[in-house]
């Protein structure tokens, strides 16, 4: 049985630690740019800030969380104008993204074991959406930390992350237009902690292993697939790590390699990213192209 007082306990952690990232920053740093193009450090606290409300609005009345889709100006705007709608100077967008997360909080503890909430595109228990708001807490967080130069340490609360990761491999091939396999496959990371974590049957052709931090960066698509040690084995696993998105709606631009030359391994064959060679199973293409999106 899930453990929802833990994970909202986790989110409160999680909430806290880019809390504590921002909460000091003068005035002019909220204007610093994040790898998100157009989007400032401001912006990307108040789009948790506007996410946390509309979670609140599914969890507690939803028909004001239906009517935020169909009142929406320019729906492929959604996300970028939820936030923009939420901008405020530093100490006042501060006290509202916090006074809004303690609201979600609340709201998810008294949500009615079994009951689904709406969201973009599929319902979610209270379980979920606490899940949902960790990965998207953490992986905003990151963008925060890049933009100020700071290198976050991972945690065990990870282990949210690469679990909805692992959850959406499904919805990752349908939003990028592909039928979703029928495959299963197998994952298997290290964790911060040194542990293994584990998702899907043991038994499955198709694997995926590596770092579990290399993992959410992917899930999350705050990096790219050639900047990260992770190996896939078989052809649906091999084709989800392009597709991989653990955030709900269409996907984004995604995120260019860092490096000219990374090389990861695909069914052990040695793949050279970023626009060269790659060679599998005996045939050379080329390769320039991302997957995209940020939650």
């Amino acid at each position: 049985m899930v453990d929802l007082p833990a994970l909202l306990t986790d989110l409160a952690a999680e909430s806290a630690r880019l809390d504590a990232l921002v909460a000091e920053l003068p005035p002019p740093e909220w204007d610093r740019p994040t790898p998100a193009p157009g989007w400032t450090i401001a912006h990307q606290i108040a789009h948790l800030a506007w996410t946390d409300h509309v979670a609140r609005l599914a969890a507690t009345d939803s028909d004001a969380f239906y009517a935020t889709i169909t009142s929406a100006p320019d729906p492929a705007r959604l996300v970028d104008d939820g936030a923009t709608s939420f901008l405020a100077p530093p100490d006042a967008l501060l006290d509202d993204w916090r006074a809004g997360r303690a609201a979600l909080a609340a709201a998810l503890a008294a949500t009615p074991a079994g009951e689904r909430l709406p969201w973009y595109g599929t319902r979610m228990s209270s379980a979920s959406m606490a899940t949902a708001r960790i990965m998207e807490t953490w992986a905003h967080g990151e963008d925060v930390a890049e933009a100020l130069g700071v290198t976050r340490p991972a945690t065990d609360r990870l282990r949210h992350v690469a679990y909805l990761g692992f959850r959406t491999l499904g919805h990752s091939f349908t939003a990028h237009g592909r039928p979703a396999p029928t495959a299963p496959v197998r994952v298997e990371l290290r964790a911060p902690s040194g542990a293994t974590w584990a998702f899907g049957p043991p038994d499955a052709a198709d694997r995926v292993t590596g770092p579990a931090l290399d993992f959410c960066l992917l899930v999350t698509q705050r990096r790219h697939r050639g900047d990260l040690a992770l190996t896939a084995d078989g052809p649906v696993a091999d084709e989800w790590l392009d597709v991989a998105q653990a955030f709900a709606g269409p996907p984004g631009a995604g995120r260019l390699p860092r490096t000219d030359a990374t090389t990861t391994t695909r069914s052990g064959t040695a793949t050279t990213r970023s626009g060269t060679t790659t060679t599998r199973s005996g045939t050379t293409t080329t390769r320039s192209g991302t997957s995209g999106g940020s939650a």
